[in-house]
């Protein structure tokens, strides 16, 4: 099977059970949630062995931050990863590492940080009062549609180069078209619920603000990718790579979209 038709295969059998437990919600999104976080955790600390993350402090910090965001919002997940930092330095005095603790410790938060926190908004997009299931859909599709029309514009008709040395592959012909994709999606997502919940203007705007936040989190994947000289974070996904490769520009989405629906509302 070809990259190409590997990609199509596991959005059309991914795409729809991802977005039946998202309409479920509650705690059916925070198991996969914690699935996706510990995947992509092992898939990023697997990457930076080098630099010897404490793994199991950073497993526990990135459940404790969705637990927390699930149970009592955005300052008990704050608090839920701030427990990473105690179990690290604790870990770090008991492993045998000759790796410092600057880069042990910091690598181990990143990681927390970086997927704990990034999906831990995505519970608290899902959970806003009213319109939280609409809100985290178009978020959602937003995201993977315009990262599949940047794909197929950048792999087709890409000719310019948009960071060539961070990630060669990606064009500004792809970026544009994501860009305008993403834009659409948001707006033809919310557009019925216009006197409810975002008018027009704010529905557009949050449109910009994902198009903006998912390039960049796939850009600072990308770089870490560099540093660590690798293509791809795993296999688990095919030619998509692994979950951190799929999600990671939802991961900055999720941040700037939650923000963003509440200074508009």
């Amino acid at each position: 099977m070809t990259p190409f038709l590997s990609r199509i295969l596991v959005t059309v059998v991914g795409l729809p059970i991802v977005l039946g437990v998202v309409w479920l919600g509650g705690w059916w999104l925070f198991l996969l949630a914690a699935a996706a976080a510990l995947v992509a955790l092992h898939e990023l600390y697997s990457v930076t062995r080098s630099l010897r993350p404490l793994v199991l402090a950073g497993y526990a910090g990135a459940i404790a931050c969705l637990l927390g965001a699930q149970l009592g919002g955005a300052e008990w997940m704050l608090g839920g990863f701030m427990t990473t930092f105690a179990l690290a330095f604790l870990l770090k005095g008991v492993a045998d590492t000759r790796q410092s603790t600057t880069v042990s410790v910091g690598t181990t938060a990143l990681g927390a940080a970086w997927i704990g926190l990034g999906l831990g908004y995505l519970l608290l997009l899902r959970d806003l009062p009213e319109h939280g299931r609409l809100a985290i859909f178009a978020v959602l599709l937003a995201v993977f549609g315009g990262d599949t029309v940047a794909y197929l514009v950048g792999r087709f008709a890409g000719r310019h180069k948009l960071a060539p040395v961070t990630s060669p592959g990606k064009t500004w012909e792809g970026f544009i078209a994501g860009t305008i994709g993403t834009i659409a999606i948001v707006f033809f997502a919310l557009y019925d619920d216009r006197e409810e919940f975002l008018d027009i203007p704010s529905m557009l705007a949050l449109g910009v603000v994902v198009a903006a936040a998912g390039p960049i989190g796939d850009l600072f994947e990308s770089a870490i990718k560099r540093d660590m000289k690798v293509k791809d974070t795993g296999r688990l996904l095919a030619a998509h790579g692994g979950v951190l490769d799929r999600i990671d520009s939802l991961l900055f989405a999720g941040v700037a979209s939650f923000y963003a629906v509440l200074a508009l509302l």
